[in-house]
C-alpha cells in the first residue's frame, strides 16, 4: 500500500496496462482526477520505479508513461481487486468505465467453458480509440490497435457494452437503437460477446437489530 495505495495510483497502473499512455490520455480515462493530482501520482509512481517516462519516435515524437517490466506484474493484483470488488452488493455499474477498463475485463471475466471450440478476432472502435481482441486456443489477447484481419467489428461507448454482456440486451436490439455498431461477422460477434460472466454477488447476512 505504500507504493500504490494513494487515491488513483491503482488505477493509473490499470490504464497502463494495455501499453503507454499520453498525459491527457490517462486524464480522459480518469474523469475526475485533475491535472495537479494525476502530476503526483505520476511521479511518486515513477520514483517508485513502477512506471517511466518514454519519448515516442517521430512523427509522433510525444512523452508517454509507460509500467516499467516490474510495474505489469501488478496485473493479477489489479484482476484480484478487481474480481473481489464485483463481488460487492453496492457495485455501481453506472460508474466511469474506461476502454481499457473494458478491454481488461474481457481478460478477467471469461469463463473459459464458454469458449471451448471457439477462435476469432473483434476489432473494436471504443470512443475513438482502437483496440483488439483474439481469442484462440482458449487463451484471449487484447490490446490497443486495430488487428491487422479481424472477423467482426464493434463500435460504441464502453459503457453501452455491459447490459449486452451482462444485462440480457442483444446485440441486434443495441444496433437498432443506434447505441452500438458493428460489421463482419455477426455470428462471431453474438458469440463472443457470450463468453463472459460476473462472479456471484457476496451473501451479506442481515443485521440484528439492536
Amino acid at each position: 500500500m505504500e507504493l500504490i495505495g494513494e487515491r488513483w495510483s491503482l488505477l493509473i497502473v490499470r490504464e497502463l496496462l494495455l501499453g503507454p499512455r499520453r498525459f491527457g490520455e490517462l486524464r480522459g480515462g480518469l474523469p475526475g482526477l485533475s491535472a495537479n493530482v494525476l502530476t503526483q501520482r505520476l511521479a511518486a509512481l515513477e520514483e517508485a520505479g513502477i512506471i517511466e517516462r518514454l519519448r515516442l519516435p517521430p512523427p509522433a515524437n510525444a512523452q508517454v508513461y509507460a509500467l516499467t517490466p516490474w510495474g505489469k506484474e501488478c496485473e493479477p493484483v489489479v484482476f484480484a481487486l478487481a474480481r473481489w470488488a464485483l463481488r460487492s452488493v453496492t457495485h455501481n455499474p453506472l460508474l466511469n468505465f474506461s476502454a481499457v477498463s473494458l478491454m481488461l475485463m474481457f481478460k478477467m471475466l471469461l469463463v473459459p467453458e464458454r469458449a471451448a471450440g471457439f477462435s476469432g478476432t473483434l476489432a473494436l472502435r471504443l470512443d475513438g480509440e482502437d483496440y483488439g481482441a483474439r481469442l484462440t486456443g482458449g487463451a484471449l489477447n487484447v490490446g490497443r490497435g486495430t488487428p491487422e484481419a479481424s472477423d467482426a467489428t464493434l463500435e460504441g461507448s464502453p459503457g453501452v457494452f455491459l447490459p449486452v454482456l451482462f444485462g440480457g440486451r442483444t446485440l441486434a436490439d443495441a444496433q437498432s437503437a443506434g447505441d452500438l455498431r458493428s460489421c463482419g461477422n455477426r455470428a462471431v460477434a453474438e458469440r463472443f460477446l457470450g463468453l463472459f460472466a460476473l462472479p456471484p454477488k457476496v451473501a451479506i447476512a442481515p443485521r440484528s437489530p439492536d
